[in-house]
């Protein structure tokens, strides 16, 4: 991999351009790490005709709805044009995914009621909004969870 450094003080911000051949597993594990290490991943949310810059910090959960990906805040509902798969690959740690059709973040679950025989019940502080958690997903989220408790979320 080649990397090059351009320095150009009229940016009003750092700019980091990722130029490939083809998007592999090594380009997308780099981009993530940019953005984890940035802080500030920014992604596009879409209501309508207009576009809006959420923090993802406002996120409860991410939401197959047809074709289309919905991102659930707590008092709102917007589009967002990437696939669940595209979302897993630049989301920070605090998100993970809990079922076929949902993505959750982590730092906003207010309590879980856990079930034995079917899914898991998750609900979010500040919020109405409730998912659940896939029995064949529940392991790998709760290690999840554990371990972003232990960082100190």
């Amino acid at each position: 991999m080649k990397v090059t450094i351009q320095l150009d003080d009229s940016l009003q911000e750092n700019e980091v351009i990722i130029r490939c051949r083809e998007l592999d597993e090594s380009v997308t594990a780099l981009q993530k790490k940019i953005s984890e290490h940035d802080g500030k991943l920014r992604l596009s949310f879409f209501k309508d005709n207009t576009e809006f810059f959420i923090g993802l910090d406002q996120v409860l959960f991410f939401e197959t709805s047809g074709s289309v990906i919905d991102a659930h805040t707590a008092d709102d509902v917007f589009q967002i044009k990437l696939r669940l798969y595209e979302l897993e690959d630049v989301l920070p740690h605090n998100f993970i995914r809990v079922s076929k059709s949902t993505i959750i973040n982590t730092s906003k679950i207010y309590s879980i009621e856990k079930n034995i025989t079917s899914s898991s019940l998750v609900k979010f502080e500040g919020s109405h909004k409730q998912v659940y958690v896939s029995r064949s997903y529940y392991k790998a989220f709760k290690q999840r969870l554990d371990e972003n408790f232990q960082k100190g979320r």
